[in-house]
């Protein structure tokens, strides 16, 4: 349940990868709402995010060490029940008006301007996913997202609703481990 929940927020993350008006470079913070439409399901990603909040020392320092090696911090519980996490827009993303994080595996998007910012797709084939929503962006600092994603990441099709919020924090990132 840890690896879709991370998957999930790396997902929706992933699909705001496309072309956005302008962004500043440097770490960003990304607040995720994730709900299935699945009593269970939804429960059991509360429940998850509780597990990683108390997660053994070693076992929290491994999780740290990977998602460092692409500029993500661990997902935290939000107070209002969402997903948080920062990430880094490298001046490289930023020249390209890239939101942080590239999907990992085989995938391809689309956006098209719309009003304030875009509407996007997109689809994965590892895992399989699929998805459309909008971004809109109120600055160079904040923007919204909402996306519907269709999804096997768990071994059986699921459909995902996310909201995120996207607000830049600083212009400088933590540097990331060599691996």
């Amino acid at each position: 349940m840890k690896r879709y929940l991370i998957g999930l927020a790396l997902l929706s993350m992933a699909a705001a990868g496309a072309q956005a008006q302008t962004i500043k470079p440097g770490l960003w913070e990304l607040n995720n709402k994730v709900k299935t439409g699945d009593i269970q399901t939804d429960a059991a990603i509360e429940m998850a995010m509780r597990q990683l909040a108390t997660m053994p020392a070693a076992q929290r320092a491994q999780m740290e060490a990977m998602l460092a090696q692409n500029g993500v911090s661990v997902p935290k519980a939000g107070g209002d029940g969402g997903i948080s996490v920062t990430a880094c827009v490298t001046p490289e993303m930023a020249a390209k008006k890239e939101l942080p994080l590239n999907q990992k595996g085989n995938c391809t998007s689309k956006s098209v301007p719309a009003e304030g910012g875009l509407d996007v797709s997109f689809s994965c084939t590892n895992p399989t996913s699929s998805g459309q929503g909008q971004i809109r962006f109120s600055d160079d600092s904040h923007y919204t997202m909402t996306m519907d994603v269709n999804t096997e990441a768990t071994g059986s099709a699921q459909k995902v609703h996310v909201d995120s919020t996207g607000r830049w924090v600083s212009a400088s990132c933590p540097a990331r481990p060599k691996g």
